[in-house]
């Protein structure tokens, strides 16, 4: 809210109002006005509008809003609104700090198994120039732009270039390409968020198989177990989770024996046969 006609981006309490998740700000006020001061804090640019014109952008510091003003809106101004015509501009911040980003999907590999992709991407607004290319480029509803609306424009982006690596890798090799998934993701999404004035810093992916049953296996797998006893051990974890005593002998694949007998236990009673 302004104070004294200084616009900003604190409210009445001093409260920042351009928290990390916010990429844009438009000032909800009608109380800027020839004479107002526009206050830029250090981590923020600012642009200024006229009845939808781009005016200006400004870097850190405070400026005056004081533009030429034609003779028939100042005469408007004067009778209607005592010499101050709201609306007649509007202020709009733009975060330049880093700010963090966390993307999900679902991707499939070779033999079209379901793998989970976490994205966190950092990204920040560099110059005034980009400030501009962000108030023209991206719409926003209400008076923000926050984060998540811009992962709304970058996921199909990132689906589509992990999904392009993913598809031609079998299962057991996707985490073998990372570094080769996230130069890929990295290339793709620059190039797209740059239209909208934003930077790319960093980008981090992980990858992994969406059923909790194939993690283990794969996991199995890497201690050099081929997949009958990756399948063997697994089931003897399960085994040994409940407490059953013949879970080593699931991995040797031995029945089990007590002094040299097999325990037999006679199943009639509960599939409603006869006692042999």
């Amino acid at each position: 809210m302004a104070i004294r006609n200084v616009i900003s981006t604190l409210t009445s309490t001093g409260e920042e109002i351009m928290g990390p998740d916010v990429l844009l700000y438009h000032y909800p006020g009608n109380d800027i006005m020839n004479g107002s001061l526009l206050t830029v804090e250090s981590n923020h640019f600012c642009v200024l509008k006229s009845r939808g014109a781009i005016l200006n952008a400004y870097e850190t510091g405070q400026y005056p809003v004081d533009t030429p003003q034609k003779v028939l809106v100042g005469a408007i101004q004067q009778a209607f609104y005592g010499g101050q015509s709201p609306w007649q501009y509007e202020a709009i911040y733009v975060n330049r700090a880093k700010l963090v980003i966390r993307a999900e999907g679902q991707a499939l590999s070779r033999e079209m198994a379901q793998m989970r992709y976490q994205v966190d991407y950092y990204i920040h607004v560099d110059s005034t120039d980009d400030a501009l290319k962000l108030v023209q480029h991206m719409p926003y509803q209400g008076h923000y732009i926050k984060t998540n609306e811009v992962n709304t424009y970058a996921a199909p982006v990132l689906e589509q270039a992990i999904n392009q690596i993913c598809q031609v890798t079998p299962l057991e090799q996707i985490n073998e390409r990372i570094h080769d998934i996230t130069d890929l993701v990295t290339g793709h999404l620059q190039e797209f968020l740059s239209i909208y004035g934003i930077t790319l810093n960093n980008v981090k992916v992980l990858v992994a198989p969406a059923d909790e049953l194939m993690k283990k296996l794969i996991s199995l797998r890497a201690f050099g177990l081929n997949e009958e006893m990756a399948i063997r051990y697994y089931i003897a974890m399960l085994m040994a989770d409940h407490g059953l005593l013949t879970a080593p002998n699931m991995i040797s694949a031995t029945g089990f024996t007590i002094q040299g007998s097999t325990p037999l236990v006679d199943v009639a009673p509960y599939v409603g046969g006869a006692k042999p």
